[in-house]
Parts: structure tokens; sequence; C-alpha cells
């Protein structure tokens, strides 16, 4: 086991991180830029240094500063957590050379899923049902209408190298196909710095499903069942649930074989997520792998009584797998929200500021992953994520009825935040019901007459 791990990354995954690590008896040490001084992260860590000014491109994504960091400390590891520089395979690589092990999977393994059609490529290699589509990147609209012709409209154009909804646009038409393949290369290469799109088939209200796997260096994988993230708002998650209430045991099968033929195809090592889409017919089909950790690891966790965090940390280390897939028994169900500092009213418009005061859940069946506390400032630099707020129940309606609970002890004062959107879904009949898609979240945005 390591005796000292950075951890690469700041907020509630970063605390996160820093816990896994204690129990584990490894020392931590914490990075923050100048906007983060005070922040819970620094308070908790071992040891805690400043890489560099408030903007992620002079701090958390100045790769010099970290290498440095991790220099200084002499660690042996670095965690990444998720965003910044958790799916970059340069820094992966980076870390590598300087004979500091980087806490996910191999460089070329990221760099090859993070391509979106490499990834798909690989699904098909696979034998993992894919959404049908180009193969590879289109360059022109001459191509685009050469794919339209055979799987018809509506079309999805995709940034191959995207993610977080930045170059996805929907066309239904061939004027309308023209004009998304240009916004959407704009927008790949003004995010990613890449305007390769690819096109797939649009299917419509989907529910997003994804498999959570975890495999070791040594030929050893599982997968911890699935999560639903189809409560959404412009690609951006904000309610998670597993079991997915929308998948059989049938479908769940199915779908938790293809993600682990995914997983020794590309010969992964580390945690992973593979995600679907689910049609109204049952019918799933890949969308991407994810390279790390995921926010919505929690509900899993709880449902599984595991420790993902720490698992990956053993596997980084060289220890094998301690899951074993018999073993995994799926206990209750599970719900997270996303407490965001945004106002849903408003567009859901960032709201940095100082949180006067602010009292956390408790309680049975209750966890809070968060990073904030009475007198502290949200940036308006960084992800507004403030809180994952986390239940348990043994069933679907339990676990609702104690998010209802703890989405009223939850006060946040000084700052707008998700939570009053958070208890309108949790009494929406489409919800209670789980008949609802990806467009849910934007149906209740229009009924409750929020811009």
């Amino acid at each position: 086991m390591f005796e000292r791990v950075l951890i690469a990354n700041r907020g509630e995954i970063a605390v996160r991180i820093i816990r896994a690590c204690k129990e584990l008896g490894v020392q931590t040490i914490a990075v923050y830029s100048k906007a983060d001084q005070h922040a819970m992260h620094v308070q908790l860590a071992d040891e805690a240094i400043c890489i560099g000014n408030s903007a992620s491109a002079e701090s958390y994504l100045h790769v010099p500063s970290i290498i440095k960091a991790a220099e200084i400390f002499d660690v042996e590891a670095i965690h990444p957590g998720y965003g910044f520089l958790a799916e970059d395979a340069h820094f992966a690589e980076i870390c590598e050379s300087c004979r500091v092990k980087f806490i996910g999977p191999q460089p070329e393994v990221i760099r090859r899923m993070g391509d979106k059609a490499e990834a798909l490529r690989a699904a098909k290699g696979a034998g993992v049902p894919v959404i049908p589509g180009s193969d590879g990147v289109v360059a022109d609209k001459t191509e685009a209408l050469k794919v339209v012709e055979q799987i018809k409209y509506p079309v999805m154009i995709k940034a191959a190298a995207g993610g977080g909804g930045r170059g996805m646009r929907v066309a239904h038409t061939d004027v309308a196909l023209s004009n998304a393949l240009a916004t959407a290369q704009a927008e790949a290469e003004a995010a990613f710095g890449n305007p390769a799109v690819y096109i797939e088939k649009y299917l419509e209200n989907p529910r997003h499903v994804e498999v959570q796997v975890v495999a070791d260096a040594k030929g050893n994988a599982v997968h911890l069942g699935e999560r639903d993230c189809s409560v959404q708002r412009r690609h951006q998650k904000l309610i998670e649930e597993a079991p997915s209430p929308a998948v059989t045991p049938s479908i769940r099968r199915a779908m938790t074989k293809m993600a682990l033929k995914l997983v020794q195809e590309v010969g992964y090592v580390n945690a992973g997520t593979i995600e679907f889409l689910l049609d109204k017919d049952s019918n799933f089909y890949f969308i991407e792998m994810n390279t790390r950790i995921q926010v919505e690891h929690t509900v899993t966790e709880m449902i599984y009584g595991v420790d993902l965090i720490k698992e990956q940390i053993r596997i980084a280390a060289g220890e094998k797998l301690s899951l074993d897939q018999r073993s995994l028994v799926v206990r209750g169900h599970a719900i997270e929200c996303r407490v965001n500092a945004e106002d849903p009213v408003n567009g859901f418009k960032p709201t940095p500021g100082t949180i006067r005061f602010c009292s956390l859940p408790a309680g049975p069946n209750v966890r809070v992953d968060a990073h904030i506390y009475s007198g502290y400032s949200v940036p308006p630099h960084y992800d507004s994520l403030l809180a994952k707020l986390c239940t348990w129940g043994h069933d679907r309606d339990e676990a609702i009825r104690t998010m209802r609970r703890a989405l009223d002890e939850f006060y946040v004062e000084g700052v707008a935040t998700t939570i009053p959107f958070h208890k309108h879904v949790m009494h929406h009949p489409k919800f209670i019901g789980a008949t609802f898609g990806n467009h849910f979240a934007d149906e209740v945005v229009r009924d409750q007459g929020w811009s």
C-alpha cells in the first residue's frame, strides 16, 4: 500500500478521497488554488500546498505545478478524482514517467476510450450494441447526408472528443443538419481543441443507464450493477439512483455482460463506467465509457456496501481486486440529489458567494458528501457542486420518502441552490412512477414556469 497520495482535485471529491486514504492509513497531500486556501479539503489533508492562481488553467489543470508538488512531498501516487485531469491521458503518462502511480486506468486506454469514435469501434469489436450511425468521424455535409440515408432522421451530431453536452446537436432535416454540423464542429474545436464529430441515430426521450465496473491488473473484473442518470438538464446530471427502476433482471444480465466484455476488449484496469441509452422498447445501446470514478458512485456504494475509492487505491497499489461477483448482492435502493450553487428559477444560473449558514441533513439512511460549511465562500471559478445528498431505503418508495425528509433538513443561506428543484421532483408523479426519460428535468422546469 502507498504511504503518501496526492489528491489532484478539490471540492467534495477531494474530501471523499482524503477520508478513504485516512481509513487505509495513507497520508494525504492536498493541492489548492488561491481561491481555495480555506477549503475543507485543505483543512482535512495531512499536508497542503498552493499550486497557483484561482483559474483552473493556472492551478488544477496546470500539470507542472501538480507534478512539482508531488516531487516536493515525495508521493507515490496521485488520485485525480473526476473532472480536471482525471481523463487526461497525457497527464497519466507524465505521472508514469515521473514514477508516480496514476490512480486510474492506463494512459492508452484513457486515450482510446476518450475518443468517442474510437470507443464506438471498441464497443463494436466486443459485440456491444451501439446506436446506428457513422463509422467514425464525418468531415462535411456530403458525408453526413450519406449517413442519414442509412439511419434516417432524427440524428444526433456529437463531438468525438466531447463530454458534458458540448459539441452536441440534433437535426431533423437536411437544412438543420448543415447548421448543426457546423455548430457542433465549432463547439468541439472551442471546447476540446478538436473539431471532429460523428453522427448517430437520435433516440426520442430514452433512459440514461450506466454500469459500474472495476478491474485489477491481474485479469479480474466485476460489475456493480447499474445506475439510472436520466434526470438531467442540458446533459448535466441532477439526480441518480441505483438500481434503475427501468431495468429488468433480464436487461440487467445482458447489459452487465456487455459491460464486462468491453472491459476485457480494451484491457481496462481500475474503476470505470460504461454508459448506455435504454429506449422505450427496452433496447440498450453503448454511448461512451468514463475512465474515472463518477460523481454518482455513492449510490452504488450504498446498495452494495463497498468503498469504490479504496478499491481504486488498492488496485493502483498492485493489489488484487477484493470484490467477488458472487458476493456482490444488491441491498435496497439509493437516490442521489446533486445540490449545486445554481438557481433553478433563473435558468440554473450559477450563484457563487458566501454561505452565511448551512446545516446538513442527518439521521438513518442519509449520506452527505460535501465540502461546504457556514462562512464558506463559493468561488466562481469551478463546478457549482456543493454537496451530494444520498438516501437509502429497503425499496425505492422508502428511499424517496427519506430523501424528502432529508431535503427538508438541508439548509443553505447566502446562495441559491438546486434544493427547490429536487423537492419538486421528489413529489412529481412521473418520478414517483418511474415513467420519465432524459427530458424529464426540462418538463419540470417548464411546468414550474422557471426560465
